[in-house]
């Protein structure tokens, strides 16, 4: 089965302020982040993409234009690996959520948080994992079972799939750390998946297939940004 490249968005503005952006719409990266997505491709040289796929987030898609420009993949946006939805916490200062009592249940038992007037954490896990299954079943179907893929999204959902992928219950998974603009890679295989990078911020080169893998075609431009919608959920 294929490697999975989780890749966090670089740093935003949000993440400067102290803010919960959330799914709030025009949050940006910052001058570090950047500078960041400008070094990925580097980061990724020697490893050929079957495909690049990306949370609908603008943080996201800023993360991904430097790789997308240099190598012309086009870009497929999947919903289910979205930023997770906070609800009537989105755009809130962070110092000023430490004081509700509902974020000693995030930090101690995630999976019984249920933000107010969004989704529950154990629903960002699943549809996050869900969608993580349904595209490795494709990349393998489409490009065999050396294939490398590449998902851009957020930390929470990052994490989530992390600790699914290492049999950890969600109440763990405030344990996994993972920076801005780092490379969390999976190896999906038919008995178990296997963490062989987490938060990995240097160099990925050992990532790449074997000698004598085959390799994986490169995906076309598509659109007039490089980008399409997944019709479906990425079927």
């Amino acid at each position: 089965m294929p490697t999975l490249l989780l890749v966090r968005h670089g740093r935003s503005t949000a993440n400067t302020s102290g803010v919960l952006a959330g799914r709030t719409p025009g949050v940006e990266l910052d001058a570090l982040g950047a500078e960041q997505a400008r070094a990925l491709p580097d980061r990724l040289s020697g490893i050929a993409l079957s495909a690049v796929v990306r949370s609908p987030m603008l943080r996201c898609r800023q993360t991904l234009a430097p790789l997308v420009e240099q190598r012309g993949h086009s870009v497929e946006i999947e919903e289910r690996i979205n930023e997770c939805d906070y609800g009537q916490w989105s755009g809130r200062d962070l110092a000023g959520l430490g004081g509700e009592p509902l974020m000693a249940t995030v930090q101690q038992h995630p999976s019984a948080a249920v933000f107010p007037g969004g989704e529950s954490m154990r629903v960002m896990q699943q549809r996050a994992v869900e969608a993580v299954r349904d595209w490795n079943a494709r990349i393998e179907a489409e490009h065999g079972a050396d294939a490398v893929y590449l998902m851009c999204s957020h930390g929470d959902i990052i994490k989530s799939v992390v600790a699914d992928a290492l049999g950890m219950h969600l109440d763990l998974f405030q344990r996994i750390a993972v920076e801005t603009c780092s490379v969390t890679a999976v190896r999906y295989t038919p008995m178990r998946p296997y963490v062989v990078r987490l938060g990995e911020t240097g160099d990925l080169g050992p990532l790449a297939p074997p000698a004598g893998a085959s390799a994986p075609a490169e995906s076309g431009r598509g659109g007039s940004d490089g980008e399409q919608a997944v019709v479906g959920g990425g079927r």
